[in-house]
């Protein structure tokens, strides 16, 4: 059968086509724009051949009913290979227009890939349908070559990922426009401009005041204003060192608006470590900004429903087009250095941001090195500004080598000594047993005890529960997110209303959660750790700094996770050194222990660099599947999520009908816990869980407590409600 047109794709509401040279050319432009100005012409080019095996009769047989499965993304990238004469360009391009569908592909070996192979240089060797009657409708001209700043492979792989971003999320929204009728509902936020005006009219009152100011005021206005004046700087890294209660967030956010509108930025991006921050620093801008301005996206967030917002909103996650975002760490590092095009759609939106890396000493130690990397790399070649925004100094500036981190705070280590609320005390190598920190928790009405594992805290609270019931509370991740929501609120109300209120909680309050206690335990840990503790203590300055103490203790009978051992480790020699905890001296001398002890290799423990750096030697082949798969913050092989339903029955019985899909799961995110495969098997074994399918499991009622969720210790039959 000839073909007198050629279709890219068919409308299903009415049977619209959309015609291929149609949707290459507008793919084409749109691409252009999203790498402008770092890669236009580059991405233009891959944007106008990406679907371009779309040509061959194969894939008209298909697209007008026939059933046979046919590789049009192939095509492509060998087309662009043979006219660029096997450049270093070409074979650049060809990564993205052959990973369009299904992923950017490993490299694999020119000679030994055969065309079964899924690597790129397998598919470059690969036999498919003629597609030659493209040469009716489009001419394709080889790449003009470009000037660019790359150091080695990994930014060269760097490049790929942004200009496969570029490409990936024009395909979308051009088949989005179509097969909708029109673009998707986007949009709906005020420009970066009209949010620096609406920041600065709020906080010219704090700056203006009248009255007379306190000391707490007059050091947060001085970091504003110190904030104020490196917004005029040009763009480059810096660091912003301020410890809790400081305003570091409202002060953070001034210098990104000023910063943004002054250097033309075209995105905030807030990179944050736990979702608690998350929450707590969306709720600050969408206070001052208004919420139609504030894009979260984190697995604890699901805009769900039918109000435009929140449709907008559903769709912007995908690329990330809002003017101010706030993100963790996981989503946005691991986006970095993803493959899929569901994950990289978003990253060209990065380019010319400002980036603000909230507790940035929190950057996971394994992974610590390539972070880094691509940090440095979105400062040099993609125009972004990044602030390091910490209350303790991580000792980075040698990862960063030969850029200069320009700190913003006039006078760190003043603002440290002047806002210090809390001591911290050393107890000593004699190890606590839960009858005696039991004890010595008992004498204080408010007070927070931090533990290393989620057993131990099930387990202290358990016993301290059985003590006295009267405000003893359970904190960690094996309650479920609006679990955890409800018991902090109910928390934060003893806490002001002077009532009784004892806490046992995992290290997921050091950061981000919003509580003032009289006094708090610590067992020990990283001496960042410690002093992210420290601001849970007198944080409001109500009480005298000798009454309010940290005290960091050895535990008996629980071992801390092998991941920690080394913060521990680095900590006990430092508290052998210094008096001074929470002197910046000593949290320095902290961090270069910490990296001295653990060594180089350790801080890229998968060799992520080094494997992109091999692969320009290697004739461009560069492993993203390998890495993608490796390069995990968070193990997801240790761990599995379990869904606790009991409070949201729609969503159970979507899950029982069959659904699956992407909205569906971001619903269930805030009523997940992810558990260790020990864990689940103890549940598993009890008949606690009930597995719908490979990816879906959910946990008996029976076996969640309203005090401490799952439990990690459970008996058969019995339900665990106290």
């Amino acid at each position: 059968m000839v073909f007198s047109e050629y279709i890219a794709h068919i409308r299903p509401q009415d049977g619209e086509k959309q015609l291929v040279i149609d949707h290459l050319s507008e793919t084409a432009y749109l691409a252009h724009s999203n790498a402008a100005p770092w890669g236009a012409a580059f991405a233009y080019t891959c944007g106008l051949v990406h679907d371009i095996g779309k040509y061959s009769q194969a894939f008209q047989t298909r697209i007008n009913g026939g059933t046979q499965r046919v590789d049009h993304s192939t095509a492509g990238g060998q087309l662009l290979y043979e006219i660029g004469n096997k450049s270093k360009l070409s074979l650049l391009a060809a990564y993205c227009v052959m990973g369009h569908h299904s992923g950017l592909p490993n490299g694999g070996s020119y000679s030994q890939d055969v065309g079964d192979e899924p690597t790129l240089y397998g598919r470059l060797n690969r036999h498919i349908e003629d597609y030659s009657t493209y040469k009716n409708e489009l001419t394709i001209s080889p790449f003009e070559q470009f000037n660019h700043k790359w150091q080695d492979g990994f930014d060269v792989a760097f490049f790929i990922r942004m200009a496969f971003s570029a490409l990936v999320d024009a395909d979308w929204l051009n088949t989005e426009k179509f097969c909708e009728y029109q673009n998707a509902p986007r949009g709906g936020f005020s420009p970066l401009a009209t949010l620096c005006e609406k920041l600065a009219s709020q906080t010219t009152l704090f700056l203006n005041s009248k009255g007379e100011i306190g000391d707490l005021n007059r050091r947060r206005n001085e970091l504003l204003k110190n904030c104020l004046a490196a917004s005029k700087l040009p763009s480059g890294l810096f660091t912003l060192t301020a410890p809790t209660g400081s305003g570091k967030t409202i002060a953070s956010l001034a210098f990104a608006l000023n910063h943004a509108v002054r250097y033309g930025k075209q995105h905030i991006i807030y990179i944050v470590p736990y979702n608690t921050i998350i929450e707590q620093n969306a709720a600050v801008f969408e206070k001052m900004l208004g919420v139609e301005s504030i894009l979260r996206h984190n697995c604890d967030v699901a805009y769900d429903g039918d109000e435009e917002e929140y449709v907008r909103k559903r769709n912007s996650v995908e690329n990330w087009d809002y003017p101010l975002i706030v993100t963790s760490n996981v989503q946005f590092f691991e986006s970095l250095f993803a493959n899929k095009p569901s994950k990289c759609r978003k990253l060209h939106n990065i380019a010319n941001s400002v980036l603000i890396f909230d507790e940035a000493q929190m950057i996971p130690v394994p992974y610590l090195i390539p972070c880094v990397r691509a940090i440095k790399t979105l400062v040099t070649q993609y125009n972004c500004s990044a602030v390091l925004a910490t209350a303790t100094q991580s000792s980075l500036d040698k990862f960063f080598a030969p850029l200069i981190l320009t700190e913003i705070t006039e006078k760190p280590e003043d603002l440290f000594i002047s806002l210090r609320r809390a001591q911290i005390k050393w107890m000593g190598n004699e190890p606590q047993t839960d009858d005696a920190l039991t004890d010595k928790l008992l004498v204080h009405k408010q007070v927070l005890c931090i533990v290393n594992t989620r057993r131990h805290a099930q387990i202290l609270f358990e016993h301290m529960y059985k003590i006295t019931s009267e405000g003893t509370f359970h904190l960690s991740t094996t309650m479920f997110p609006a679990h955890r929501k409800r018991v902090l609120d109910i928390i934060r109300g003893r806490l002001k209303n002077g009532l009784v209120c004892r806490v046992i909680s995992t290290s997921l309050v050091e950061a981000g959660v919003d509580l003032d206690f009289e006094s708090v335990y610590r067992e020990m840990a990283g001496l960042d750790s410690i002093v992210q503790a420290a601001g849970r203590c007198n944080r409001e300055g109500k009480r005298k700094l000798e009454e309010s103490v940290v005290y960091v203790f050895n535990s008996s009978g629980h071992r801390s996770p092998r991941m920690i051992q080394p913060n521990i480790g680095a900590c006990g020699q430092v508290i052998r050194k210094y008096d001074d905890l929470a002197s910046l001296d000593a949290i320095k001398a902290y961090f270069n222990q910490l990296h001295y002890n653990i060594g180089d290799e350790q801080l890229d423990l998968k060799h992520i660099v080094q494997m992109f750096i091999d692969g320009v030697k290697a004739g461009l082949s560069f492993p993203f599947e390998e890495v993608a798969k490796t390069f995990k913050l968070i193990n997801d092989a240790t761990q599995q999520t379990i869904y606790i339903l009991h409070e949201a029955p729609e969503l159970e019985a979507r899950l029982r009908s069959g659904e699956r899909n992407l909205e569906l799961f971001r619903a269930l995110g805030i009523y997940g816990v992810s558990l260790f495969e020990k864990d689940m098997k103890e549940l598993v074994a009890l008949g606690a869980v009930e597995r719908l399918d490979e990816s879906v499991l959910l946990l008996s009622r029976h076996y969640y407590s309203d005090q401490i969720g799952v439990s990690l210790a459970p008996e058969g039959g019995q339900a665990l409600v106290f």
